[in-house]
């Protein structure tokens, strides 16, 4: 069994493959060698389940950076970790977006980790002091 670290590795490199074939999780994970382990899976259909809410916070939050713009590892980076904070409350704070800096940092540009940063613990805010 993949340590919750692998599963968002593995999360994080199905969602650039969805983004880049333009498939369904569904139709991605139906294709896969060997299944995925089940916290990629509950992470991909999470944020395909919320990505309208998902990426108007990283729109709302995102300062000077279209959505589009974005690198599209960066942008699958936060629609991750954006899933997570909103959606898996049982997730430190903290656990979720160091997890996704390390993700920008290893997969992503220079700049990744500090862009992550600063616009997860801005979005961190706003979802996990709203009253559930």
């Amino acid at each position: 069994m993949a340590t919750r670290r692998e599963a968002r590795e593995r999360a994080l490199s199905l969602s650039y493959e969805l983004e880049l074939r333009d498939l369904s999780v569904e139709g991605l994970l139906d294709g896969l060698p060997a299944p995925a382990e089940p916290y990629t899976v509950a992470l991909l259909r999470g944020v395909e389940e919320h990505r309208d809410e998902i990426d108007a916070l990283l729109r709302k939050y995102s300062e000077h950076w279209a959505l589009e713009r974005m690198p599209v590892v960066d942008r699958a980076v936060l629609r991750l970790a954006c899933y997570e904070l909103g959606w898996q409350s049982e997730v430190p704070t903290g656990v979720v977006i160091s997890e996704a800096v390390e993700l920008a940092k290893q997969y992503s540009t220079k700049d990744s980790g500090r862009f992550v940063n600063g616009l997860l613990a801005r979005i961190a805010e706003h979802l996990r002091s709203r009253p559930r």
